[in-house]
């Protein structure tokens, strides 16, 4: 919940659940690449694709109580959360920089954790803040923070607030466009497919979060993750050597019912396999 950094990421990324590796062709976030990609070719489209993020420094946050830990290997899926906190008209970057000052101070005065327990948040002007400690250093070097917000679930997830309330409202466009251009950043560096990585926290616990509004609006937030990609890899193609194609994969299934109708709060955050708080 989250002067601009901009890590390098000349890494091998991590390699999640849907995608596979057959000789020199990688197939990931619902694109199929054909030929040889380089190290050096991964990292240019992955960081090319990465938004402005404002860090740790910028929004003034405290330090965390402990060190936050690291885990070698990035994360599987992307869990989409909302604050259920206002709808608020402000959309400064300061009032974004309040915002995650205020979850950081609820986190670990209230909730008693080491530090904020997202990797993310993206406030409702659309302005991107770095989380939990050495996000984005672990995201630059394609590993994972263990974080605090998807109860289970924590070791394998990298967790985005999204500031509001969305049971019925519906989110703002500045902020929608800053989870897709997040997403795309977060698939490219983790290699990721945007059908099958992109979440609702209520896909892992049982919670009404992110809201039915914003829940009903992950479908074509993995669609317009998939095209973004998509450009984003045309322009890898001289990289390659040769164009890259596409091939479509099957959308993730729908939340049991069950989940779907639990009664709203944020959800579950920690849970008994988790290591973190």
């Amino acid at each position: 919940m989250a002067a601009e950094r901009r890590p390098e990421i000349d890494h091998p990324m991590a390699v999640g659940r849907r995608t596979m590796l057959r000789g020199t062709v990688l197939a990931a976030g619902g694109v199929l690449l054909g030929g040889a990609l380089g190290v050096s070719a991964v990292g240019q489209a992955s960081a090319s694709a990465m938004p402005k993020v404002y860090t740790r420094s910028n929004w003034k946050a405290r330090s965390p109580k402990e060190s936050v830990e690291i885990l070698g290997k990035g994360p599987t899926h992307i869990v989409v959360h909302h604050t259920a906190t206002g709808n608020s008209s402000d959309t400064s970057t300061s009032h974004a920089a309040a915002l995650s000052r205020s979850i950081q101070s609820y986190h670990m005065d209230s909730n008693g954790w080491i530090d904020t327990g997202q990797q993310l948040t993206i406030s409702r002007g659309g302005h991107i803040m770095e989380g939990r400690d050495k996000t984005l250093r672990a995201i630059g070097d394609g590993k994972h923070v263990l974080g605090a917000h998807t109860a289970d679930h924590n070791s394998h997830t990298i967790g985005i607030e999204n500031e509001g309330t969305y049971t019925s409202a519906t989110p703002p466009k500045s902020l929608m466009s800053a989870l897709v251009d997040t997403c795309t950043w977060l698939c490219l560096v983790y290699q990721l497919d945007p059908q099958d990585a992109i979440v609702g926290h209520r896909d892992y616990n049982s919670t009404s979060c992110p809201g039915d509004k914003l829940y009903s609006m992950l479908p074509k937030l993995r669609n317009d993750v998939g095209s973004r990609m998509r450009e984003q890899l045309s322009h890898l193609s001289r990289y390659a050597g040769e164009e890259l194609s596409v091939e479509e994969l099957p959308s993730f299934p729908d939340a049991p019912e069950a989940e779907r109708v639990a009664t709203f709060y944020h959800g579950p955050t920690l849970g008994d396999l988790d290591r973190s708080h």
